[in-house]
């Protein structure tokens, strides 16, 4: 069995799309509609063996809500780096840096309120 995406409820669905893309760097795989003011796109890196994010805009939902214990987590060559990204990008960091002699890592929001780690394996 294969773990295929994670679907993530959006409010505006080209703000999240640039979100994964400037900073996750994953690019638009397929983007369509799917039924009446319903519309996907799923996002990743091209590779046969990867998991999607598939971000969905259902027009007649109007909030969004993610649990606090709930986040999608990327891996990064350098947390620091990354820190400073987000940093630039005025987000605001919400949990972190940890840093372990192991690993780093540090939590945003998307602009959807979900919790989206960045992970430096040591």
């Amino acid at each position: 069995m294969k773990f295929l995406w994670t679907t993530i409820n959006v409010k505006n669905l080209d703000e999240s799309v640039a979100f994964y893309s400037d900073l996750a760097g994953l690019q638009v795989l397929q983007r369509f509609p799917a039924g009446p003011g319903v519309e996907i796109v799923f996002m990743g890196n091209g590779s046969d063996n990867e998991t999607m994010v598939e971000l969905l805009l259902d027009s007649s939902h109007t909030e969004v809500n993610f649990s606090e214990s709930i986040s999608i987590g990327f891996a990064v060559d350098s947390a620091d780096a990354m820190l400073e990204t987000v940093k630039r990008k005025d987000i605001p960091v919400h949990s972190g840096p940890v840093e372990t002699p192991g690993f780093k890592f540090f939590c945003i929001k998307d602009p959807n309120g979900l919790n989206v780690q960045f992970f430096q394996q040591k």
